[in-house]
């Protein structure tokens, strides 16, 4: 399975408001819009109620927004970037520069969990972090967001099935 396709990373997000963003990203994110089964301003809502109930700012400028429905069949996943800073109510008070939105189907609570858990893993590396804030383009944060996370799926797949 194919992570941070082609449309999954928007860049110089302008919103300054967490609900803001969550729409600029869903919106503006080719694999949300054009996915034929996805109805984007349901997902959206559905996303922003889960968000009222407890933020998913969870530090080091970064949080991940997400929601379930049964309209996609694998786990979705883009990327906001804010070379500014989003107001997040984030556990450590800081904006938020890195906005994933995940949209997982309900019934795949597990690749669910590997996907939040490797995205944790690997935004906690400020080398990492720096990194992406500092491509010059979208594709190049979508290339290198592609690359280390498909490789740390694949390391926790191999540790799991061992």
């Amino acid at each position: 399975m194919a992570y941070f396709d082609p449309g999954s990373v928007i860049w110089d997000l302008r919103s300054t408001d967490k609900y803001d963003a969550i729409r600029e990203v869903i919106r503006g994110a080719p694999i949300f819009t054009s996915h034929p089964q996805l109805d984007v301003e349901r997902f959206t809502q559905i996303v922003i109620d889960r968000e009222r109930l407890q933020s998913t700012g969870f530090g080091h400028g970064v949080a991940v927004a997400h929601g379930r429905t049964d309209q996609v069949d694998q786990p979705t996943i883009a990327l906001g970037i804010s070379r500014d800073g989003i107001e997040f109510d984030s556990v450590d008070g800081e904006p938020v520069h890195l906005l994933f939105i995940v949209a997982n189907h309900p019934d795949h609570q597990m690749n669910y969990l590997t996907i939040l858990s490797t995205l944790v893993a690997m935004v906690r590396d400020e080398l990492f972090r720096r990194e992406i804030l500092t491509c010059r383009e979208a594709s190049d944060a979508q290339q290198r967001l592609c690359s280390v996370f498909t490789r740390m799926i694949e390391a926790r797949s191999l540790r799991n099935a061992g």
